[in-house]
């Protein structure tokens, strides 16, 4: 598939991204002046915080004792980084570390590193992942930006290094053409990869590999997410469409960013945390923050002047890891594209209280001031324990400031089947809905023309999924098929919430609401028993964190068992979903109906 660029022209009338001619190569931007508007002016402090840290780190790195060429790495992404921390201060004016010795030596040892873990295909490896073109497509991102970056400086002393960076992306690039992928966001940073080798050294085979991976489409659905519904990808996928919108004038890329980021306003917590209950990748058991964004937000905001973005730059460069998530490393981007250095437009506040309902993900999203709730029901069924599919069991989540209800999760005893997983939200009005249906059974004798003498069957799953066994289940007939049903409804008043809670089926099931607030939290109005969990037993619990508290119940505490929460599938291995963090229970048996607030 050949390439087909726009005019500029047609380019420059693409005005609902306001794209200012961002997406053409370094070289067009070079000759054509395109941003040397006088109305555009750099950020200056941001850049003297970026040479700082920048200069800060690759002082660290030069004090560090130096991993020699005959040491295989299991990793080359951390060298990589390495790399482009030395190119951004050697080739800088204004840093320490301009045009010192000792940083060229060390980009020399480094890049005799880089080449000596190359194979003979051009891939590196990374961790388990062996002769890897998705991970030596990681590596190139920074390998690449550094490339750009030695182009414009003509130190003699650099071209050693320039001479050993270029064998290794070209040699990269031979696997970038031909090589494989395993998960979606994988194809784009080959894509962005690709992008930037055909940047520095134009070969049409890139193209044409960029235009086979692109043909295959960009899933993005009516919420706004990718395929994988993660912060960690979204984020790495935003960078590398951009990158490739920009480097090889594709604006209509930019479409789909915008629509993430949007997704991803959403998606913040006031403090810069990132909801990531539902992704369907290993975030959706982590800690992540916005930061992993900003340079994507700030790209958009330069372009679109969006008041989201824009008070998203603004909240990540206040935030606590501002530093070591962006400023130790990202001067290397703002010199390979200097577009980034702009000043963005000034603070337009967008909207501070929300309610945004994510109806494919079946998430909601209410902002109320300093309080924030999440509700998610959309786990993909069955609930299985892989990569790939969602599988997290905290239905609730909610902040009031500093103090966090880190999730609400409800486990029943029904068959050892672990923690209540909704099939899907039903919003009505101001109140949504979530159910779910768990069913278990038993199995008849077999019929005589299924009989084997030596009791030989096969090895299959029961048919309820519970487990396996030589049973031949295939041909049994299920009975005594038990049922048990769950309903929660959650109605937002203002910020404050009433859950009305229905556990029927099966008598004396016994149903654990399990609490979990944030480490440190102090629990007043809760009994604490000897292994440190607390039980609500009546009346309210007020959970304290500064100057900030969350107050829920009434409780109810009828079992005070907490063995085998988690489904068998867990425990079965000894694995457990327990995190760490300040536990408060409310328990009883079926038929089960409770109401309770939290505020």
């Amino acid at each position: 598939m050949s390439m087909n660029p726009i005019s500029r022209g047609k380019f420059l009338k693409l005005g609902s991204l306001s794209l200012l001619g961002a997406l053409v190569s370094d070289a067009v931007l070079a000759n054509d002046h395109f941003l040397s508007a006088p109305e555009t002016k750099k950020d200056a402090l941001l850049m003297k915080k970026l040479l700082l840290h920048n200069d800060e780190m690759a002082e660290q790195l030069l004090q560090k004792e130096w991993v020699d060429s005959a040491v295989r790495l299991s990793s080359y992404r951390s060298l990589a980084g390495t790399i482009a921390i030395f190119v951004a201060s050697v080739s800088h004016r204004e840093s320490k570390f301009y045009k010192s010795k000792i940083v060229f030596e060390r980009l020399n040892q480094s890049a005799d590193v880089l080449l000596k873990g190359q194979y003979s295909d051009g891939t590196v490896d990374a961790g388990g992942n062996r002769q890897s073109p998705p991970d030596t497509a990681f590596v190139l991102e920074s390998i690449c930006s550094a490339a750009t970056v030695l182009k414009n400086n003509k130190n003699k002393d650099l071209d050693g290094v320039r001479s050993k960076l270029k064998k290794f992306i070209q040699n990269a690039g031979e696997a970038m053409i031909t090589g494989g992928v395993h998960t979606p966001n994988h194809r784009w940073v080959v894509c962005a990869a690709l992008a930037h080798i055909n940047s520095l050294y134009p070969d049409v085979r890139y193209i044409n590999r960029i235009n086979q991976w692109l043909a295959e489409g960009i899933y993005l659905n009516e919420d706004g997410h990718y395929s994988e519904r993660s912060g960690v990808y979204s984020a790495v996928i935003d960078k590398a469409l951009i990158t490739i919108a920009r480097l090889l004038n594709k604006p209509e890329l930019l479409d789909i960013v915008q629509k993430n980021l949007i997704t991803y306003y959403y998606y913040t917590e006031p403090n810069g945390d990132l909801v990531t209950v539902d992704s369907k990748r290993q975030d959706q058991f982590m800690n992540l923050t916005v930061s992993k964004f900003y340079l994507q937000y700030r790209f958009m905001a330069i372009h679109t002047a969006n008041p989201k973005f824009i008070d998203m730059v603004n909240l990540i460069e206040k935030s606590a890891d501002f530093i070591h998530s962006v400023l130790s490393h990202a001067l290397i981007d703002f010199m390979e594209n200097p577009v980034l250095q702009q000043q963005i437009p000034v603070q337009a506040n967008s909207e501070n209280d929300f309610e945004q309902f994510f109806a494919v993900s079946n998430l909601a999203r209410i902002r109320r001031g300093k309080t924030s709730i999440t509700l998610f029901g959309g786990n993909d069924k069955p609930v299985m324990i892989v990569s790939g599919r969602s599988s997290n069991p905290n239905f609730l989540m909610y902040r009031k400031g500093d103090a966090v209800l880190k999730y609400m999760r409800l486990s029943s005893s029904f068959f050892r089947m672990g923690y209540f997983s909704s099939d899907g939200i039903e919003k009505t009005g101001n109140k949504y809905i979530l159910k779910e249906t768990k069913e278990a059974d038993y199995y008849q004798p077999l019929a005589p023309e299924f009989l084997k003498s030596d009791g030989d069957y096969q090895l299959s799953e029961s048919q309820d999924g519970r487990f396996w066994n030589k049973m031949d289940f295939e041909h049994r007939v299920a009975s005594n098929v038990k049922t048990q049903n769950t309903v929660i409804e959650v109605e937002e008043n203002n910020g404050e919430l009433s859950l009305d809670f229905k556990v029927d089926g099966p008598p004396n099931v016994e149903i654990t609401i399990e609490m979990c607030f944030k480490e440190g939290t102090e629990i007043a109005g809760a009994t604490l028993d000897e292994k440190g969990n607390y039980f609500l037993k009546s009346g309210f619990v007020k959970a304290n964190m500064g100057n900030d508290s969350i107050a829920l119940g009434p409780g109810l505490v009828e079992h005070q068992n907490l063995n085998n929460l988690d489904s068998e599938a867990y425990t079965y291995h000894q694995g457990t979903l327990h995190t760490n963090g300040v536990h408060v229970y409310i328990t009883g048996f079926t038929p089960f109906h409770h109401k309770m607030t939290i505020s």
